[in-house]
């Protein structure tokens, strides 16, 4: 089971909103090249994304079904990859101070994925949640330097619910 976690400069409220937006999904999944919203409304249970993967000129098109999800907090989803199976992912973002911290917990379930799943393999996921994190972090760390810039001088800010009600640790 490859688990992994990021401190992220953002609020838990900055990270949730990129991860609830499906047309988002690309932008910090390592190895999807687009994504839509293909079926319900994400990231409601039961929704699905379809993405694209390229290898070079050849593109395959999977989809990922939200399996459970505790808005703000926890989304767990199953990718699918065709011939390769399916895999869990799950995502949670928990406060920390000012900002959150996002932890990543994928297995496989079911095909392929899960009968050759190895120390090898679970290697190469952990390089590609870092990536992720990575991804996902920049983005979140971005927009949340770019609202702060827009805020007037002295404006005091009120916490956002998930941001631990205002406490500073």
């Amino acid at each position: 089971m490859a688990v992994r976690h990021r401190l992220v400069k953002a609020s838990p409220h900055a990270v949730w909103a990129v991860l609830e937006d499906g047309t988002r999904y690309a932008d910090w999944v390592v190895g999807t090249s687009s994504s839509e919203p293909v079926r319900g409304h994400w990231p409601r249970v039961g929704s699905a994304i379809g993405y694209e993967v390229r290898l070079g000129p050849v593109g395959l098109r999977n989809e990922t079904v939200v399996r459970r999800c505790e808005p703000g907090e926890v989304l767990e989803l199953e990718a699918k990859a065709g011939p390769l199976g399916t895999a869990r992912i799950a995502i949670e973002v928990r406060p920390w101070g000012d900002h959150c911290l996002v932890k990543v917990d994928e297995h496989p379930l079911r095909g392929a994925g899960g009968t050759l799943h190895n120390v090898a393999v679970e290697a190469l996921i952990q390089i590609r949640h870092r990536a992720m994190l990575a991804r996902l972090a920049s983005l979140c760390e971005a927009e949340a330097a770019e609202e702060e810039g827009r805020r007037p001088m002295g404006q005091v800010v009120a916490p956002q619910p998930h941001d631990g009600g205002g406490a500073r640790a």
